[in-house]
């Protein structure tokens, strides 16, 4: 499995191609640098660097990519890399060769109070746009320096989960300030907000979540309004005045003020029963460990391209 990462390993010096990895977990603050890295076991890793990553993933035999930004309070060893790897199982028994799913691992807190993690969390998730940012533009870099008789076709998909989606919203938000002149491009075909711990009017033109909407073809909003770790995170906020509910908790607060291109989908029916009792983590399995209403939904999303709705109109559907 290939993934980016800016948490720091515990050696720190300069690159050394197919070195081994080691996360430092007792640094918890975002590195200067950033890693390209492969999986090969559990807690088994080695550094691939950039050149060697994109042309990986350019040979892949998946025909797209889905790039994964886990939430907070999450460790790649138990969390992030065993949920990515039933995200691609999932992919695989559904279509195998359609899908290659792509981590991006930033340095969430592993000290004991949900609390303080969850502060030390956001602090280390806006630290970490800039270094995705960087990996943005890197990429961009690489693909206009691509042949023009062998470009690289592969369409890009991002799922951002919880606190990950703080993280997509100022990277493109980092990368548009620094590195781009005329506003961010259109890199991503579907770009999914899972259970998104953003205000509810993140996605409004006159807020930085409105990049995400430029960034993407399509944007699907998928929220449930008894999740309760975003509950937690509603009462979090309140020490900072953001009274707000969350994006996961209502989907936009008003379908009218963002773009035509942003889907919302009610999963309010089944959040709990596939993720009991926080009804937070439901885009993978159900309770009885078959692929799940969310991961069906995003499945067709990424494989015709089109978000599927109900309600046109009000571009929205509640999944049953």
């Amino acid at each position: 499995m290939l993934f980016i990462t800016n948490r720091e390993p515990v050696e720190y010096s300069e690159f050394k191609e197919e070195r081994p990895f080691m996360f430092d977990y007792k640094r918890t603050g975002p590195c200067n640098g950033v890693f390209y890295c492969e999986r090969t076991n559990k807690e088994k890793y080695r550094e691939i660097g950039s050149d060697t990553f994109m042309q990986r993933l350019k040979e892949s035999k998946s025909k797209q990519l889905l790039l994964f930004i886990h939430g907070f309070s999450n460790l790649p060893e138990p969390d992030i890399f065993p949920r990515v790897k039933m995200l691609q199982k999932l992919f695989d028994e559904k279509e195998e060769g359609l899908v290659e799913v792509v981590p991006l691992i930033w340095p969430c807190d592993n000290d004991f109070g949900i609390v303080k993690d969850y502060w030390d969390d956001q602090k280390a998730a806006d630290l970490s746009a800039v270094s995705f940012a960087r990996v943005l533009n890197k990429f961009m870099k690489w693909r206009e320096k691509a042949p023009e008789d062998n470009p690289c076709l592969k369409r890009i998909n991002i799922l951002a989960h919880s606190m990950g989606n703080r993280v997509l919203r100022e990277t493109l938000s980092k990368w548009n300030k620094y590195d781009l002149a005329n506003g961010v491009p259109l890199l991503f075909r579907n770009t999914f907000l899972m259970a998104s711990d953003i205000v509810n009017e993140s996605l409004e033109p006159s807020n930085e979540g409105y990049l995400i909407t430029q960034a993407s073809r399509n944007v699907s909003v998928y929220f449930a309004s008894d999740d309760l770790a975003l509950r937690a995170s509603k009462i979090s906020n309140l020490k900072n005045k953001v009274a707000s509910r969350r994006l996961g908790h209502s989907g936009p607060e008003n379908m009218t003020k963002v773009r035509t291109n942003v889907y919302a989908i009610d999963c309010d029916n089944f959040n709990n029963t596939y993720d009991n009792p926080k009804g937070h983590s439901y885009f993978l399995r159900d309770d009885k460990g078959m692929p799940g209403k969310v991961f069906e939904h995003l499945y067709n999303s990424i494989n015709t391209g089109r978000i599927y709705v109900t309600d046109k109109q009000n571009r929205s559907i509640i999944l049953e």
